[in-house]
């Protein structure tokens, strides 16, 4: 018999349903039930994986003796009161990026997770995949040297959700989402370099949003109330001298950006493609690596590796205790602290400091 971790899903929106069907690859997870506002479609979802309870009210499914841990798909409003609720009721806590729409209340998330001693796992994809996997490895065996430059630079031609013509009116409207490009793109790449840097504690963020693009269809504007930044961008003082460079855009008029890149004394790294820059028998180097061929390796040679292929799997096998869970909630508190600081300094035009954003009123900027 297979150890399962038993599961329910609140949320069986555009993300639930993602999840639900990774969860159906695993031998090891087991969806007990799920629970949506929307009972049709919850019940159709349940049907379609054979998921044998559903639920409208979350706090039913939270009720349950025979369900180990829940996974939260919701709107980013909602992470956090739905979290807390889960994790008082004594379950694990597995939650949708971001953290939360506020510094404040993913501060709640990660410190009632403690307070409890439970489990709190934030979906953080770009963390797992293979690029990243050896960009640490590279870090970790000193490749790099000292760090003390780090790079954010992504860019859709024109990505914004629901407006151009993906995804649902929730993604842009700020009383849903709470942000736009930085709560629903940026994340993934700030949570990365935080990671690979080793987590360091923010000094400082100065930064600026923009919704300037006219390019839109005013029937979708008109009816999303659509009122979030397609563009933000910050400079960001870390611990230890380092700077992070941040621009992301859902819509912008220019061709491919740079992507993530790290730099240290003794060489440099871009995420994709994935690149190693330094200096060899006094010339300069850019060297390419098989990362498809070593990936294979690992997993061949080490069984925990696959243990972090994906942030599902993740979360199944370090509830089962064959990993230790990565610290996502903690890398995740900061990037809100970095996001938060990032709206904070647009709303009062200057750089702003930890403490100012911690103390600031939640949602100024946006």
């Amino acid at each position: 018999m297979v150890e399962k971790v038993r599961l329910g899903i609140i949320g069986t929106g555009q993300i639930g349903k993602v999840h639900i069907k990774r969860y159906g690859e695993m031998p090891e997870a087991h969806i007990v039930a799920v629970a949506d506002i929307r009972e049709d479609e919850a019940q159709r979802v349940a049907e379609q994986h054979s998921i044998p309870h559903v639920y409208t009210n979350y706090h039913d499914l939270l009720a349950r003796d025979d369900i180990d841990s829940v996974d939260v798909c919701l709107h980013n409003r909602l992470h956090c009161p739905v979290t807390v609720d889960a994790l008082k009721a004594g379950k694990d806590v597995f939650c949708e990026k971001p953290m939360s729409w506020a510094y404040r209340d993913a501060r709640l998330m990660y410190d009632t997770a403690k307070e409890l001693g439970r489990k709190l796992h934030i979906q953080l994809s770009t963390l797992h995949e293979p690029a990243c996997r050896a960009a640490k490895r590279l870090i970790e065996a000193g490749h790099l040297g000292e760090i003390y430059y780090a790079k954010s630079s992504h860019y859709r031609r024109r990505g914004r959700p629901f407006v151009d013509g993906y995804g649902s009116a929730a993604f842009v409207n700020s009383d849903t989402s709470g942000g736009g490009t930085l709560l629903d793109t940026a994340v993934y790449h700030i949570s990365r370099i935080l990671y690979l840097l080793g987590n360091p504690d923010l000094l400082s963020v100065s930064g600026s949003t923009y919704q300037e693009l006219d390019n839109m269809y005013e029937d979708r504007r008109q009816s999303s109330g659509y009122d979030v930044e397609e563009l933000g961008m910050a400079l960001v003082r870390l611990a230890g001298g380092i700077t992070h460079f941040i621009e992301e855009a859902w819509a912008i008029h220019s061709d491919q950006p740079d992507g993530d890149h790290i730099f240290g004394s003794k060489g440099g790294v871009r995420l994709e493609p994935f690149t190693y820059f330094g200096t060899l028998a006094d010339m300069e180097m850019d060297a390419t690596f098989d990362l498809k061929r070593a990936d294979w390796r690992w997993h061949q040679c080490d069984p925990t590796v696959a243990g972090y292929d994906s942030p599902q799997r993740h979360w199944i096998w370090a509830q089962l205790g064959r990993v230790p869970l990565l610290d996502t909630a903690g890398i995740a508190l900061k990037t809100a602290l970095i996001t938060e600081g990032l709206y904070l300094s647009a709303y009062r035009g200057r750089e702003v400091t930890t403490e100012e954003i911690v103390n600031a009123e939640p949602g100024l900027g946006r």
